[in-house]
């Protein structure tokens, strides 16, 4: 080939490369473009619904304020096995938040209370012979109302919730280092670990990839409420008793029935009947009508800066006592070098009970034998806000819409 010709070959060679990165550079930008103006045509739905309450809110993708939120009171709403979630709280919800859904897309996300498979979960703590259905499929599927504008729906287990809401905590204002010195020991990709306390007692890890540790982490469920309470005291032993004939279990009960508010309130009674010479009588006939808020009674009354009732007191410590104990179980079993997370509502109520190394709760925590010094090596937090299930359906539907864009 002659020269001439060589030079103009690699000429125009060198001219067609420039040319096709212009147009991907372009594309590229435009396409940058694009999906930032896509922001203004999407909405970010979540929820936290358990046995008790719903809670929804409604953000602008990327943004932590809610653009509309409020909570409902399930047994107000879902009366019976007819009604549905979707007809009787998420339709009044998107409409009486007043946004302008035309044209829009709603990515959701809600965290249930109940085992998911399959997208769905069968919600059965609503009330007696009551079995809800909450069916993310369906609900993408659904043309009524703004319904129809949710084009993702993902339901993750309530505490899984939990676990991605840990990914959003301000540990600055937001946690309180229950182990001095927390913060510094805290591996930034190794596993972490959360349990807590509410209604009833959940329990969760996250983990990230070991090939790809810059990928965000991925949170997974776990049963660890329902294992075996194990009583360290002769009271405690006795407590076992009580229970296990409480709820004809001859066998064993789960740290649940200790560790929850149903659990508090379990203590409470087994103490007022062992020890009646202990017990107030005013506190005793608060407690006997209190119904599903017995808990908060026991609570109330043991936190009192006048006054706090002994035997709430001493309930307080045996449930915190079993807290700390089945914490430092996750310890062990998970080795959370990322952090173990203590949440859940009764954390924050009752933070004075968790707190300081002469607590109920960390004196059980480290008294773990041979293997206490690897549980007080574990960075130690007790999270101070109650919305770390509807934070972490905010994250799980984020991720929801940047899969689909």
């Amino acid at each position: 080939m002659p020269r001439q010709t060589q030079i103009l070959t690699s000429i125009a060679a060198t001219l067609a490369v420039t040319a096709a990165l212009a147009f991907l550079k372009q594309r590229k930008s435009t396409n940058k473009d694009h999906h930032e103006d896509d922001d203004s045509s999407y909405f970010v739905m979540v929820g936290d619904i358990g046995g008790t309450n719903t809670r929804l809110a409604m953000y602008k993708p990327g943004e932590s304020t809610a653009l509309f939120e409020k909570e409902y009171l399930n047994s107000k709403h879902i009366t019976d096995n007819t009604k549905s979630f979707e007809n009787e709280i998420f339709c009044p919800f998107l409409t009486s938040s007043n946004i302008n859904f035309d044209g829009k897309v709603i990515v959701a996300c809600f965290a249930v209370a109940g085992p998911v498979k399959d997208n769905c979960v069968i919600m059965t703590n609503l009330g007696k012979n009551m079995n809800i259905k909450l069916d993310g499929n369906a609900i993408e599927a659904s043309t009524k109302g703004h319904l129809g504008n949710i084009k993702k729906c993902k339901i993750i287990n309530d505490f899984v919730g939990q676990g991605y809401g840990l990914l959003d905590l301000n540990l600055d204002k937001e946690v309180v280092e229950l182990i001095p010195g927390s913060r510094e020991r805290m591996d930034p990709t190794g596993p972490k670990a959360c349990l807590g306390a509410g209604t009833g007692l959940g329990e969760c890890y996250l983990t990230t990839s070991s090939l790809h540790p810059e990928e965000e982490y991925e949170c997974f469920a776990s049963e660890g409420g329902h294992a075996d309470y194990t009583p360290r005291t002769e009271v405690q032993v006795d407590l076992l008793r009580y229970l296990k004939s409480k709820y004809e279990e001859p066998n064993r009960v789960s740290i649940e029935r200790v560790v929850s508010g149903k659990g508090l309130a379990n203590v409470f009674e087994f103490l007022a009947k062992t020890y009646p010479e202990k017990t107030r009588q005013d506190i005793l006939e608060e407690f006997k009508v209190a119904k599903d808020m017995q808990g908060r009674v026991v609570g109330i009354n043991a936190n009192a800066d006048v006054d706090p009732c002994p035997l709430c007191v001493e309930s307080m410590e045996i449930m915190m006592s079993a807290y700390g104990a089945e914490a430092s179980n996750c310890a062990v079993k998970f080795i959370p070098t990322g952090g173990l997370y203590v949440s859940g509502g009764l954390t924050p109520k009752n933070i004075k009970f968790i707190k300081g190394m002469d607590s109920a709760f960390m004196k059980a925590y480290k008294d773990k034998g041979r293997l206490s010094d690897l549980v007080n090596s574990i960075p130690l937090f007790a999270v101070l806000v109650e919305d770390l299930g509807l934070r972490g359906a905010r994250v799980c539907a984020t991720r929801e819409l940047q899969n689909m864009r």
